[in-house]
Parts: structure tokens; sequence; C-alpha cells
């Protein structure tokens, strides 16, 4: 693949078609800027669909609502992958590289772990919403939630969760609203064992991941691309 055109050219992405065909392209990218120039969703698509408030008060925002057609519609995977918690996604083509790397790094939790318990009560209910997950979890106390929270990221960082959806209340008139809520489950259950299998090493798809981020942002430096790594 040619390199990809600087990012000050890269803003020209007005669709979720086309943020689509552009996460195929680049394999990894999270939603929101991470301190690395070119490297969010954000920072790819044109002004119009980025946040902004309007006159009334409320907001719009294209490219957040088009994270669940994301999911949904195309072979990408959605969690908390990048730097400290940051969300974003992995092509199908990149997830059994991924997931082996992370897996290598982040073992699967001991038996007696909350960790083990959030995926067990995952596996029982298929998907879940995080407050319901939360709740199951009996994370219910006065500032459970930010606790609960980190178990979470640690798991979606591992790539032992993923993001399936995200559920939106709706108002009298039956319209969406708010930010929604991720729907969480296994990827496993969301896309098959198989799919998170990979014949190399775990270092070999360290390698390979970052051959292939140093050619589509060559821009960036290696100590960079290990970050993206994790």
């Amino acid at each position: 693949m040619s390199n990809l055109p600087p990012t000050k050219k890269m803003t020209t992405i007005k669709s979720c078609p086309q943020l689509m065909d552009y996460i195929q392209k680049v394999g990894f990218l999270p939603l929101l800027r991470c301190g690395i120039p070119g490297f969010s969703a954000d920072e790819a698509v044109s002004s119009e669909c980025r946040y902004r408030l309007l006159d009334d008060g409320s907001w719009e925002w294209p490219l957040w609502r088009w994270k669940s057609s994301i999911i949904t519609e195309s072979d990408c995977m959605y969690g908390k992958f990048f730097f400290d918690g940051r969300a974003g996604f992995v092509s199908g083509q990149w997830w059994p590289d991924f997931c082996n790397w992370r897996r290598s790094r982040f073992p699967m939790p001991d038996d007696t772990s909350v960790e083990a318990t959030i995926l067990d009560i995952l596996r029982v209910n298929g998907s879940m919403i995080t407050r319901d997950l939360r709740a199951a979890c009996g994370f219910t106390g006065p500032k459970m939630r930010g606790r609960f929270d980190s178990y979470i990221t640690r798991l979606e960082r591992a790539c032992r969760i993923i993001t399936a959806d995200f559920v939106y209340p709706r108002d009298r008139r039956g319209q969406p609203y708010g930010w929604g809520w991720a729907l969480l489950t296994t990827p496993e259950q969301f896309i098959g064992s198989d799919a998170c299998l990979c014949d190399r090493t775990p270092q070999q798809s360290l390698d390979r991941i970052l051959r292939h981020l140093h050619k589509t942002f060559p821009h960036l430096d290696r100590a960079a691309l290990k970050v993206i790594a994790g």
C-alpha cells in the first residue's frame, strides 16, 4: 500500500462508508485525538463531521454517531485499546495479530479475580451495557463506578472485551439522545473464536504491526509506534 497523504490533506472524509474504508486501509485508528498528529478518526474526517454546538444549545457530532454503524456493519473491533484507555478501531484484518500481541502481555486473569467474574458474566449473558454489567458484578456502592471501569479498561486493553454496539435512550418521540451506553461483549462471542487466532508468535505479530504502521504513517517515529502497539 502506498503511503497516505500528510495529515493536513487527510481531512476529506465526509461519510461513514468513507471512514470504514479508511479504517480498513490504516488498520488501527483511535476515535479522538491522542497526541500523535494525524492518528485519529477525528483528524481524518472533515470539520462538519466533528463535534459542534448548535445555537439552541444542542450538539451535532456525526463522527460519534457513526461508531455504531462501523462496529455493526464492518469487521472492525472497537474498544479502549489505545493510550491509557483511549477508544478506537482495529480492522478485522489486523485483529488476530493485535489480539495475539496484547494477550501475550496481559494473560487470562486468575479464576478468583474480578476480571474473571466479569468475563464469566459476559459469557453467560452474551452482551450487557456497562451499568448492568457493573450491577451484576456487585459494584453498586458509592464510588464503585470508577473502580469497576478500571477493570473494564484493563480487559479491553488486553483484547478480552470489546464494544459490540451503543445503546441510546429515547425521548417521548422515540428519538435517540445522549452519548449512548456501550454494549460490551467478548471478541469470541462477537466474531467467533477462530477470528481471534493467529499462527504467528506474539513478537512476530508485533513486528508485523509496527512495519505496517510505519509504512502507513511514515511521519511517526518507532517510539510512537511501540506506544500504539501497547
